[in-house]
């Protein structure tokens, strides 16, 4: 039997999870209401025997929705690995720490004050991110302020504020959604429910700015979230200002989840789950977590789209209740491990 170091176990791995995701991606874009053949698809991709319902079909309906899953499962399970680096809490995440909620309840408050006119304008989609981001920094800064004991940040105190701030936000999201009109109310009852059908290429170009912007940022001071690890008499020793880059590193959590929330609605455990599944395939150094968990969390993100569009055909779930399904009793379980 091969043995593989950890950086070949990472590469495999990685490579693994990648061509998971794009033979997901073939099976959605060739599978739905309306089945297409692989010929097809790539007669229509490449532009050969052009038919509009084929162009229809995919360019309209499929793709936005497959690249929209993708990005937003990346993000996802990015943020997730490195909320738990700079926390040292397995148990966090974007959802559970309340992020979700207050960039939700940012973009919802956008689509009350603009009052139909999301999706009418390149502007409108561009802003949303940005909105949710505001929402986002105020929720850190919340967090921050009220998890801190004794000058350092209490892991256990941090999941208690943080679901008392998600169910704050969610009653105040709640609340705004229901002075909404009705088709509104309605469009905000889909989204807040962490679906992605119907997304445009707007959409894609409004999020992916974010993603290419901070992913990078982050690998590259991976290294740190390690060194955040150890006590606090060893950071300092190697002169390492921990509240800086805990800052840092939650302003580019903040800015991932805002991105995604903003064209995909709540999509919750992904960033909870991806992390521990990345740390039990290629070890804890973050350098190989942090890309293997936006593999995972783009992987979980398509599967979950995939299964809602598909189990309850022709009638759709949205993403976000898919993963639900399977990330509380996940959740349940991670909480029973961490008590024995």
């Amino acid at each position: 039997m091969i043995r593989l170091g950890l950086q070949g176990r990472f590469w495999f791995v990685l490579t693994c999870m990648l061509a998971l995701s794009i033979l997901v991606m073939y099976i959605s874009v060739t599978n739905g209401t309306f089945d297409m053949s692989a010929s097809e698809v790539l007669q229509t991709l490449f532009r050969v025997n052009s038919n509009r319902e084929y162009d229809l079909v995919i360019f309209d309906f499929r793709l936005p929705r497959i690249v929209i899953g993708a990005l937003v499962g990346l993000g996802l399970g990015i943020a997730g690995a490195v909320l738990q680096g700079i926390t040292r809490n397995p148990l966090a995440d974007s959802g559970i720490l309340g992020i979700h909620s207050a960039a939700g309840m940012a973009i919802v408050l956008f689509m009350f004050i603009l009052r139909g006119t999301i999706g009418t304008n390149w502007l409108s989609t561009l802003a949303m991110p940005l909105f949710g981001w505001f929402g986002g920094v105020g929720a850190a800064f919340l967090l921050l302020l009220f998890a801190r004991h004794r000058g350092v940040i209490d892991p256990q105190r941090l999941i208690l504020v943080g679901i008392a701030l998600g169910l704050g936000f969610g009653a105040i999201t709640l609340y705004i959604s229901l002075k909404m009109d009705p088709q509104d109310f309605e469009m905000a009852t889909v989204w807040l429910a962490g679906s992605i059908y119907s997304k445009t290429w707007p959409q894609i170009v409004a999020v992916l700015p974010w993603l290419v912007i901070l992913i990078p940022i982050i690998w590259w001071r991976s290294y740190k979230l390690n060194l955040l690890h150890l006590d606090e008499v060893s950071v300092s020793g190697i002169g390492l200002d921990v509240h800086r880059e805990r800052i840092i590193f939650l302003l580019c959590c903040v800015g991932l989840v805002s991105a995604c929330v903003s064209v995909s609605g709540s999509i919750g455990f992904v960033g909870l789950i991806a992390p521990h599944i990345a740390r039990r395939l290629v070890g804890i150094q973050y350098k190989y977590v942090v890309p293997v968990c936006g593999a995972i969390g783009m992987l979980m993100v398509l599967i979950g789209d995939f299964i809602g569009k598909t189990i309850f055909a022709p009638a759709e779930l949205p993403v976000g209740i898919v993963i639900s399904i399977i990330g509380v009793p996940y959740f349940i379980y991670l909480l029973f491990r961490k008590r024995k």
